[in-house]
Formats: structure tokens, sequence, C-alpha cells
């Protein structure tokens, strides 16, 4: 895009709330405004929240969503919040989550009358069934998300496993894939980096060092990790293991590694947010182990391509798009037998394994330069198409209902004492 456009983005979650999807925002906000474009980001407030970056951040009523710990639910619509941004005339609204944000996008519509793109990020079946036991809710969850992302103009998944389970939500519509990028630069860091990142924690040098990195939850492939370590040291070799990040799971997950006898082997950093303190990880390890079916992209694969460091994966999992096994990363099948077997096979190869992460490096790494240069250009058709009628029109009666709840969130938030309702995102 030559000419300078305001984009809205959209999301449920953005720091100092951090998952994947929180990171994709941010990026593409940071990225937007290095390419001279006015980004606008639009999300949940948060009591944590320190705003400081260079462009504007508009935060709106929510409230805490105790099943997840940390995230805050956005409550749309708020007409005070839809004139802070039609202020802004954006030319676009990249919604990154089908929830909230994408409710809120579809209203900001009618009275800015700009497109919708919609990212779907994450597998969203998994997190409804973690939610609820029941099928009836479980379904109409999953009907009431595939009818609101079928409200936006354009649809991108960041990989085709996204697109594969979008259409197990109920999605009929099309859409296109639009990869994400990594903001971790190309390159391996420094001897010293890697001393002053991992000094103090016990990693003997002629031992192999295997890491995660994510979210510590159990659908991550977790235990099948810790299982195989747990064959691995039964038969006699010798290793260590580092977790890095949080997560509910976390005290469930150091427990079981106790229980099965490897928590001698396993180092648990908590979350490192320090982007060259993770590059030293990257950098220090043999292979990233990431046996996880959950991810639609698996972000941490490509920043650990970016270091050279090759990932042990799923076979036919969205984080395996793209892997060549032996060449570009390692396969297995989702058990722990399997990911035992590859580990002892690789045992001492270094020179091989290395030989893989220069591969990933050159297949696999992307930068979020590029990436959201790819998005911008797509941004220039969806905005010629929605000018000359190419999208139908997507009133909904459920919008005056939005509208409606809108006004009663924006009294709460104007009552002596409205944190007992949400937060308020002033």
């Amino acid at each position: 895009m030559k000419e300078a456009q305001t984009i809205c983005l959209l999301n449920d979650s953005f720091p100092p709330q951090y998952d994947g999807v929180a990171a994709a925002t941010a990026n593409y906000a940071k990225e937007l405004h290095s390419a001279g474009h006015n980004p606008l980001v639009v999300t949940p407030s948060n009591p944590q929240a320190r705003d400081d970056f260079p462009y504007p951040v508009l935060r709106y009523p929510s409230v805490a969503f105790r099943k997840l710990e940390g995230y805050m639910a956005g409550i749309p619509f708020s007409p005070d919040t839809a004139g802070r941004i039609s202020e802004q005339k954006p030319a676009l609204f990249h919604s990154h989550c089908p929830i909230m944000s994408t409710i809120m996008a579809r209203e900001l519509r009618q009275i800015v009358d700009a497109p919708i793109v919609f990212t779907y990020h994450t597998k969203f079946d998994i997190d409804i069934a973690n939610l609820t036991q029941s099928k009836r809710v479980q379904d109409m969850c999953k009907k009431a998300l595939a009818d609101n992302i079928s409200a936006c103009d354009e649809v991108w998944v960041v990989s085709n496993g996204a697109g594969e389970n979008l259409r197990a939500l109920g999605y009929e519509g099309d859409y296109i894939v639009m990869s994400n990028g990594v903001d971790i630069p190309k390159g391996r860091v420094s001897e010293e980096q890697i001393k002053a990142a991992t000094e103090g924690y016990d990693l003997p040098y002629d031992i192999p060092i295997y890491l995660f990195v994510g979210r510590m939850m159990w659908y991550k492939g977790l235990r099948i990790i810790l299982d195989a370590l747990s064959s691995l040291k039964y038969r006699g070799y010798d290793f260590r293991m580092v977790f890095i990040g949080s997560g509910n799971d976390k005290g469930e997950i150091e427990n079981y590694a106790a229980n099965i006898g490897v928590a001698d082997k396993c180092i648990f950093t908590g979350a490192i947010l320090d982007r060259e303190t993770l590059r030293a990880w990257y950098t220090k390890a043999d292979m990233l182990l990431f046996p996880s079916t959950f991810d639609t992209n698996g972000l941490v694969v490509r920043e650990a391509a970016a270091s050279a460091l090759p990932s042990v994966l799923i076979g036919g999992s969205c984080a395996a798009e793209g892997i060549i096994n032996g060449y570009s990363g390692f396969l297995i099948d989702e058990n722990a037998d399997s990911l035992c077997t590859c580990l002892q096979e690789l045992y001492g190869k270094k020179e091989s394994i290395r030989s893989v992460g220069n591969n990933a490096q050159r297949e696999l790494y992307i930068s979020w330069s590029d990436a959201v240069a790819a998005a911008m250009d797509r941004y220039l058709i969806v905005m010629d198409k929605y000018r000359c009628g190419e999208y139908p029109s997507r009133k909904n009666p459920l919008d005056s209902w939005l509208k409606a709840n809108g006004e009663l969130m924006d009294i709460l938030s104007n009552l002596p004492n409205p944190r007992r309702f949400l937060h308020n995102g002033d």
C-alpha cells in the first residue's frame, strides 16, 4: 500500500496478555507502523496494561474470564468506543479472534463502512471442549463462531490445517492462507549471550539439550515428551529437557515429571519474554520437541528455525506443514514410543542434527516484515472489492441486540464503582 491507511486491528488478547495471537496482532501493528501506515489496536481493557506503543491502543470495557487465567472478555458493543474508532476513519478492520473482536468489527462496519478481514489462528473446537462437556452447548458455540466468521468480508487462515479445522467448525465459505511471520531475526547468537542467558542451570556440555517453548498446557503434547524422556532415561541415555513457558497446567506437569522420575533431567524456566534471551536458548538447544496437534501454525517451529534449531513434530500436524522428514525437521507418530525412538536414533549425531537445522532455517523462516507486506497487498484487494460492491450485504438481526447490550455496558461503566461489573477501557 503506497498511501498511508488506518488499519484497525482487533483481538481479544494483547500485551500484557501474551499468547501467539496477541503476538501476531502486536507484530501486525508494529510492521504497519514501520511501513508508514496508521495501525489502531482495539482490545479489551486489562488492569495491568501499560500501553507505551508508538501507535494507539484503544481498550474497551471487559470482564475477567475466570476459566482462562489472565484473559479478559471484551463486551461489545460500546457506542463510546465506536465513536472514538470512527473518528480515526479506518479503511479496513482486521479481526484476529472470532468472538468479541469480530462481533465488534461487524458493528463498526455498519458505522464506518469499511470491510472486515478475519484471520483464523486457533483450533477453537478444542478451546470450546475445554470449557464445556455438553455436546449440545459445544455445537451451539461452534455454530455461533462459524456464523460470526461467515459475516466477515474475507477470511484468512494461517495454515492449510487451520483451514481444515475451520471447516470442522461448520464454516462453508472461502478462505486463503496467509502465513504468520517470526519476530526473531535469522542467525545464531554469540557464546557470550548464551552464557548470560543460561548461567546457573545444570547443562552439561556433552549431553543433548532438548527444548519446548509454549504454554504449559497438557494439550500441547507435554505428556508425550515426558513419557518419552522417561523411557530414554530408563534406557541409559542422559539429557536435559528445558521447558520455557507458563500456563494453567504447569504445576501438574512438574509434579508428573517428578512422579515418573525425570524431574532431575528437566528445567522449568517459566515464561521468557525477552526475545534475545529466548534466541540464546534456541541457539543452545540441540532440538525443539513440539509434539502438538493443537497449534495451527507452530510459530515456535519457525522461531527455532531462525536459529538453525530443528524440530521434532507430529507427522500430519499443522506445525509440521512444509517439513520434510530428515531434511528440514523430524516427524514422529503421536505417541511417546515414537518420540523416544527418534531421540535414541539421533543421540550423539550433532552434525546431522545441525545440518537439518540449517535446512530448516533456509526453508521455513519468514519474517514478520515479509508476512505483513503480503497482508498489506491483500488489504488493497479487499478494500477495492468492498468499494466495488463485490461483497454481499452482511446486516444481521443480531446487530440490534448487540447495540442494546453495548449501551447497557456504557451505562455500567459510568456507575460510581464500575469495576464491580467490568474493567473500564478508559
